[in-house]
């Protein structure tokens, strides 16, 4: 039974919330392995088409609970068996995510975020990569997935400022999908799920797959990965029933196979 995480499924979409309002929902031991195993088992469904990451409460994530820290621990040897499992688990899965955050996203909580394929921000949520503010490097893949989405420039300015920024900036510095009024954030993060669980999401996980390759790849590796996928793709039930749906002038509804 997991004490630190809630797990709802609904139309397809399951939402994973990061429980621990009072703390807002600094990270734990027992936290991370709850969502590591949560993130694995909406991969594993079959029914699931979309992964929804947030927090409950007035705040997404504040980072590490500074609280548990104990005195000459390794953060080293903590990242690889906690942090780290979740981070993969949210990068590799196949299913495209979506960090909705509802508040305060902050050192280790931020980078959580950055795992995910999309980031859709509360217009009143402050972001903090913060890792500088208590002598520590970015970690939990912050320093891979930052730069990627918004530049080295701007990366190494926010990892060694350690300043808080909007969401306006988050959204200007393209580390967000969309920065939502506070007063029609669920609806839209729901309506943005539904959207996505609508799409062909089998071939969306062959999209993430070879987009993930294209940065340590030669165009020539690339063009021999779009042969293999392509071929993929052209064999779902999706595909096929679009191409259907085309000659009779019909709209597509795809089925996620």
């Amino acid at each position: 039974m997991k004490t630190e995480i809630t797990y709802a499924v609904e139309e397809q979409v399951a939402t994973i919330t990061l429980s621990r309002p009072e703390r807002l929902n600094a990270l734990t031991s027992t936290l991370l392995t709850e969502l590591a195993e949560s993130i694995e088992e909406a991969n594993q469904d079959n029914t699931i088409r979309v992964i929804v990451l947030t927090g409950a409460g007035r705040g997404f994530c504040a980072g590490q609970d500074l609280k548990t820290v104990q005195p000459g621990m390794d953060h080293g040897d903590y990242l690889k068996q906690y942090y780290h499992p979740v981070i993969r688990a949210l990068a590799t899965t196949k299913k495209p995510t979506i960090a909705a955050i509802n508040g305060v996203a902050a050192g280790a909580g931020l980078s959580l975020t950055l795992a995910c394929d999309f980031r859709i921000v509360r217009d009143d949520a402050k972001l903090s990569l913060g890792f500088i503010n208590i002598g520590l490097v970015p970690d939990a893949g912050a320093p891979y997935f930052l730069p990627r989405l918004i530049g080295s420039a701007k990366a190494l300015e926010l990892a060694l400022l350690g300043e808080t920024i909007t969401a306006q900036q988050a959204y200007d510095y393209h580390l967000v999908t969309k920065s939502v009024d506070a007063g029609q954030y669920e609806q839209e993060v729901a309506s943005f799920a539904k959207l996505l669980a609508s799409r062909p999401t089998k071939v969306i996980g062959y999209i993430k797959q070879l987009q993930s390759a294209s940065s340590e790849s030669t165009l020539e590796d690339m063009l021999a990965q779009e042969i293999i996928y392509q071929s993929r793709a052209g064999k779902t039930e999706d595909h096929q029933q679009a191409v259907q749906a085309f000659l009779e002038k019909k709209a597509p509804v795809f089925s996620g196979r």
